[in-house]
């Protein structure tokens, strides 16, 4: 499935590229990323429902990662009962098709840079302010070759560096 992700997003021109703590035209990376998500879901025949799209709009404009019940107040309209298990599936969905990724130190969400390319992101978090870039393929490959000449067969690799971004620094 993440194969055919992939292909599809391959032909839909132009890729996400933005990074976090690069200044860029916010608003066309988000229409963007929402259209290049839309016509994906599209083509594999998956369902992109109204709370998917909040949900991945909402990480697509947020300066930071964030946690789900901070999704869940942003995408609950004024005066209507708030449902964390929406919120829950829909990042599951997004996680799932690669349209997003879960950051296990911050135990929070960002949008993907580069949805539906085959890639092994590390993610750059800057201590001071939360904000996080995606850096792709930047995983160490030797941990594959260590790991198959021990038998062990890796499912996941997560790395995530903490540090300080250029804004914070300066």
């Amino acid at each position: 499935m993440a194969y055919l992700l992939a292909r599809v997003l391959y032909y839909i021109k132009p890729l996400m590229t933005c990074s976090s703590f690069d200044p860029h035209d916010h608003a066309a990376c988000r229409a963007t990323a929402l259209s290049q998500a839309e016509s994906a879901c599209a083509a594999q025949g998956l369902q992109f429902t109204p709370m998917r799209r909040r949900v991945l709009d909402v990480l697509l404009g947020a300066p930071k990662a964030m946690g789900a019940y901070d999704i869940l107040e942003l995408v609950t309209p004024e005066g209507q009962k708030r449902q964390p298990p929406a919120v829950y599936r829909a990042l599951d969905f997004l996680t799932s098709n690669g349209f997003a990724h879960r950051l296990e130190k911050l135990n929070a969400y960002v949008a993907c840079a580069c949805p539906g390319a085959a890639h092994r992101p590390a993610f750059l978090i800057c201590r001071v302010c939360d904000r996080v870039a995606e850096a792709t393929d930047v995983a160490p490959r030797r941990l594959g070759d260590e790991a198959a000449a021990q038998g062990f067969r890796i499912e996941r690799t997560v790395v995530e560096a903490l540090g300080i971004c250029p804004g914070c620094a300066a």
